[in-house]
């Protein structure tokens, strides 16, 4: 179960590289980064005042900063600023970095203990991701930079929500991140639609919709429940598959081809995504939910 729900947050992840590209060709990319986080504030402020839920106490909120440093500014903002550059085949294969990084940031944040089998298997995953982004000319510009960045910050992010999501649920951390930043990412999305203005054309809007409602949102509420039921370290490797479902995309929608590298590279990284699911990982045990929100909760 756990990695069925990962393999439903990737496939909603899969396409944000693509449709960034398309929103950030006629919006301004902080508006496309941040304005994507305000608007997934509305329905997340919505669903916590359903659930009559209090404000969390101040470790959990230093906490839930963290999460929102990762994934709702700095991952979101720093890609949607390279992508006015790369393409997004381009930045995909180094997006393949973020299981290695999130793997690492399970053993700093999450107090995971992966086994050496773990390390190898994910090493291996990581050597394909990489022959793949050479063989694709994967240079090193300030595009790309901004890219690794992204990988890093959003590696904290997944970190740290995977394990907080033990606690709270995985639907209410993406929900509490994005509500408490909305004093930020509100205004700073109103500077940047000013800046670049909104007269875009219709695909651009669609594009943003999606990084909005799926990539920002729903999205997480299989992804952090899954990173909480089956370690974050463990899980976190399967969105090695992510940089290959992209490419995928950007074949099917915008006509970028495909070649035998491809399918290499796809069969490679999903024999480590099969070995890192066998082998052992030691974690902290969760804890009951406190006051669990009616209804539906991924996280149990």
């Amino acid at each position: 179960m756990p990695v069925l729900l990962g393999l439903l947050g990737v496939l909603g992840f899969s396409f944000t590289l693509p449709v960034t590209r398309v929103a950030v060709d006629g919006l301004d990319p902080a508006f496309v980064g941040l304005g994507r986080a305000a608007v997934a504030a509305l329905p997340a402020g919505v669903l916590l005042a359903v659930w009559r839920e209090r404000l969390p106490d101040r470790a959990t909120l230093a906490r839930l900063a963290l999460v929102a440093l990762g994934v709702v500014f700095g991952f979101p903002l720093l890609s949607a600023l390279a992508l006015r550059e790369l393409t997004a085949a381009h930045s995909a294969v180094i997006v393949g970095l973020l299981p290695a990084a999130t793997a690492v940031m399970a053993v700093a944040r999450a107090g995971e203990r992966p086994s050496a089998g773990f390390w190898v298997a994910s090493g291996a995953g990581l050597a394909a991701v990489l022959a793949f982004a050479a063989s694709q000319g994967a240079g090193v510009s300030v595009a790309d930079v901004l890219v690794l960045a992204a990988v890093a910050l959003g590696a904290v992010g997944y970190a740290e929500g995977g394990a907080l999501a033990r606690d709270m649920g995985g639907n209410r951390v993406i929900c509490w991140a994005l509500v408490l930043s909305l004093p930020l990412t509100l205004p700073i999305a109103a500077v940047g639609a000013g800046a670049g203005g909104v007269d875009a054309p219709a695909d651009a809007w669609l594009g943003f919709a999606y990084v909005a409602v799926v990539s920002q949102f729903l999205a997480f509420f299989a992804w952090y429940a899954a990173l909480a039921r089956g370690g974050v370290a463990k899980i976190g490797q399967v969105q090695l598959v992510q940089p290959l479902l992209t490419l995928a995309w950007a074949a099917a929608f915008f006509g970028e081809s495909v070649g035998a590298g491809t399918l290499i590279a796809s069969l490679a990284v999903v024999a480590s995504v099969v070995a890192t699911q066998r082998a052992r990982v030691g974690r902290a045990t969760p804890r009951t939910l406190r006051n669990p929100p009616p209804g539906i909760d991924f996280s149990r």
